[in-house]
């Protein structure tokens, strides 16, 4: 069998182009040295910590330019981020307004804090994506909260852009949320690369966020697992930011991928403007190309409205199957076989290539080519399907996520469940995004739409039992 180390050398013998995350494309020669350059904290490095020399200098660095009053490096990927971000801004059994779409670590604080959460929800696009939270239903979530006297909303936490690159008027979001006191935190793990090109859309830094999580590997040339939190404004507090940054970070932070991480400021400074262009014009010439195709639609930004899509990010190429005869798996899977291009993930009826800085003109015409070859065995297909953006709707909120989750439990037959509240969180990953979680009701519509989904060959995770036969439930409800 071959060790994990040989399998990674293999793979990068086969040539296959990286339309996926981290940023850097395999382009980092930082990599060959790590074992000279994996130290801890001794003389002279500074302690993440208890950052005072070297790391806190690298810290203001990337504040300084991306504008903002404080920048904390996270070498536990935006996971640790969101989690210091809640549990800092709420005290246990405090109410947070979130959006349903949120990545399962948001929902890993509400547990863990003990949270109360109200929802809103995004739009689902006529291509069956999730879309946009508006700042109209943020300020309904606020008025009805008051309406129904519950308890005070303290915090709002939204993801901006999405997985497919959807991103929301954070701006007109933050003016509501300010005007009724409390703070926004801003999941922008996928816009890391917002606010350096006019190109792309405005980061929610600028836009007026409290709080600011940004991954950098996903779309700059970073090592997976770094990246950033951003506090943006005076409402925040810092002290308890950094407490829960000591809880929840490794107490042995990577001088590897810290000193990824320091490459970033100066690399952006001094080649930011160039390769944002290129990059850019690389994008623009291959939407216009894609244009041809007669069977798979690569999604523009004129395909949404402006209620399902506030602004779209050009650099997450969305390949819509939904009028052909093929699903977004098997273009997955015939872009990395016949083609040697590994996408980032694919869904129901679509598939996503991710782009960064680092992809190269010879990387966007051998996507290109491939789609059109595809696109001539195709047939087209009268009926589109729409189904796993669907699957993200409301469901009775029995419980809190923390009280159903530590309840005891018996495990059922999944299609045994139904009436039964969930005592565990299912999820597809990617997007990480929950389709159930504990505390919330176990309908029929959920049960049909996980037998679906498994169907389909995609996965579902969070359960105990991986074959999602079986499902954990809270037993005293």
């Amino acid at each position: 069998m071959l060790t994990l180390e040989q399998r990674l050398a293999m793979y990068d013998r086969e040539e296959i182009y990286p339309f996926h995350m981290p940023g850097h494309k395999r382009k980092t020669e930082l990599l060959a040295d790590a074992y000279h350059l994996d130290i801890t904290e001794i003389d002279g490095f500074d302690n993440l910590h208890h950052a005072s020399g070297i790391l806190s200098d690298m810290q203001n660095e990337m504040a300084g330019l991306r504008g903002t009053k404080r920048t904390y490096f996270l070498i536990n990927g935006s996971t640790s981020g969101i989690l210091s971000a809640i549990s800092a801004m709420l005290h246990p059994g405090e109410h947070l307004l979130m959006a349903r779409n949120s990545h399962k670590a948001a929902y890993h604080a509400v547990q863990l804090r003990k949270l109360t959460v109200s929802y809103v929800y995004p739009v689902i696009t006529k291509w069956d994506l999730q879309g946009a939270i508006s700042a109209e239903t943020v300020k309904e979530a606020f008025v009805r909260n008051e309406q129904e006297k519950k308890a005070p909303i303290q915090a709002v936490y939204l993801t901006s852009p999405t997985y497919d690159g959807v991103v929301s008027d954070i701006e007109a979001i933050a003016k509501i949320v300010h005007d009724y006191g409390k703070v926004l935190i801003v999941d922008e793990a996928h816009g890391a690369h917002f606010g350096f090109h006019e190109a792309f859309p405005q980061s929610a830094i600028q836009q007026g966020a409290d709080v600011v999580i940004q991954s950098v590997h996903k779309t700059l040339p970073s090592f997976t697992q770094t990246a950033l939190l951003h506090i943006c404004s005076d409402r925040v507090d810092v002290k308890r930011v950094e407490e829960f940054l000591g809880i929840y970070q490794s107490s042995s932070p990577s001088y590897v991928l810290m000193a990824g991480m320091s490459r970033l400021a100066p690399f952006l400074t001094n080649e930011g403007a160039l390769r944002f262009r290129m990059l850019s014009d690389q994008l623009q010439l291959f939407y216009e190309k894609a244009k041809c195709l007669k069977h798979l639609h690569v999604l523009q930004e004129e395909d949404f409205s402006s209620d399902e899509c506030f602004q779209k990010d050009s650099s997450k190429i969305l390949i819509s199957t939904r009028r052909c005869n093929i699903d977004g798996k098997e273009l997955y899977e015939r872009l990395l076989k016949d083609y040697k291009l590994q996408l980032e993930m694919y869904s129901g009826e679509y598939a996503v290539a991710l782009c960064s800085l680092m992809d190269t003109e010879d990387g966007f015409e051998r996507l290109l080519q491939a789609l059109l070859e595809i696109d001539d065995t195709l047939e087209w297909k009268e009926t589109a399907d729409s189904f796993v953006g669907s699957c993200y709707i409301p469901r009775e909120y029995v419980c809190e996520i923390a009280k159903a989750a530590e309840a005891k439990k018996e495990s059922v037959l999944l299609e045994k469940a139904v009436g039964a509240v969930s005592g565990e969180y299912v999820y597809l990953y990617p997007p990480g995004i929950p389709l159930l979680t504990p505390g919330e009701r176990i309908d029929e519509a959920f049960v049909r739409s996980a037998t679906e989904l498994k169907q389909r060959g995609m996965q579902l995770e969070g359960m105990r039992d991986f074959t999602g036969e079986q499902i954990e439930i809270a037993a005293c409800f």
